[in-house]
């Protein structure tokens, strides 16, 4: 009797392990608060009443992360559809803080060989461009809009996010602009959450990363953060990248937007003459 007893008991903390063990598979939901007056604010504009009124509200939007142990996808949430802002049209923004935001992206990610790819429409074509977590965003560089200087700084502080011990980054950037004339140094910070228990590298705004997988980002009237996760079957056709749209790089794009430009500048001499 004894022996029947000590391999049920046995038996019991085995199952409790198994079912205790980190799951394969799963989905995290994101909300992501973009506050236009909070970020007028926090840059020391001051708006008349009237100004202020006119501000757009606070726009929220949902975002998910689809994952299994090999690949992820990172996308606006099926059932979120795009909000919209106090004047009915509809936004939505792809980047955070310093880096802004621009072209609605979604992002595909492959553990295994640290790619990422980066899914997005332009001019209606569908374009997929690989890139890297951490690297500088894509940016047209000229004397009024030069490379920002960017500074990554740790801190000892711990934050709970959805149960996991996440790490604190502050992202400082430092850039020189002539404003009104006259040459001024702007700083701005962005702080990261990131914690090493998911077990893989991600970051919703893959510019904006150190190591491991970020679950907040913080910024001036901007904030994405993990809100909760489930962990559960997921379809792996979820996580391939899309079967329609050209593969271009970063060569490519630059080239394509510089024309863009130039076509831009032709058609206003254009309309001059």
């Amino acid at each position: 009797m004894k022996r029947i007893f000590i391999v049920l008991l046995s038996l019991a903390v085995f199952s409790f392990h198994v079912q205790a063990q980190p799951e394969k598979s799963g989905v995290i939901q994101f909300e992501s608060i973009f506050d236009p007056a909070a970020l007028t604010l926090a840059n020391g504009i001051k708006l008349s009443e009237e100004a202020t009124a006119r501000i757009p509200k606070r726009s929220i939007t949902s975002f998910e992360l689809l994952f299994n142990q090999a690949k992820a996808s990172y996308k606006q949430a099926a059932d979120a559809g795009l909000h919209k802002n106090n004047h009915g049209n509809s936004i939505r923004y792809g980047g955070l803080g310093v880096f802004g935001g621009g072209i609605s992206k979604d992002y595909y990610y492959s553990f295994g060989d640290h790619k990422l790819t980066q899914v997005f429409k332009l001019n209606d074509t569908l374009l997929l461009m690989e890139d890297k977590l951490g690297m500088p965003p894509f940016i047209v560089v000229n004397d009024s809009h030069p490379v920002p200087l960017i500074e990554y700084v740790k801190t000892d502080s711990i934050k709970d996010i959805l149960g996991f011990n996440c790490h604190q980054v502050v992202v400082k950037t430092t850039v020189k602009r002539k404003i009104q004339g006259v040459e001024r140094e702007i700083t701005n910070q962005v702080i990261l959450w990131y914690t090493h228990e998911l077990g893989f590298d991600f970051s919703p705004n893959p510019v904006l990363w150190t190591e491991g997988a970020v679950l907040a980002i913080e910024g001036k009237g901007t904030k994405i953060e993990a809100k909760s996760m489930q962990y559960k079957a997921v379809n792996t056709r979820d996580l391939e990248l899309p079967e329609k749209g050209i593969i271009i790089s970063q060569d490519q794009l630059r080239a394509k937007i510089d024309l863009r430009v130039k076509q831009i500048r032709l058609s206003r001499i254009g309309s001059w003459n």
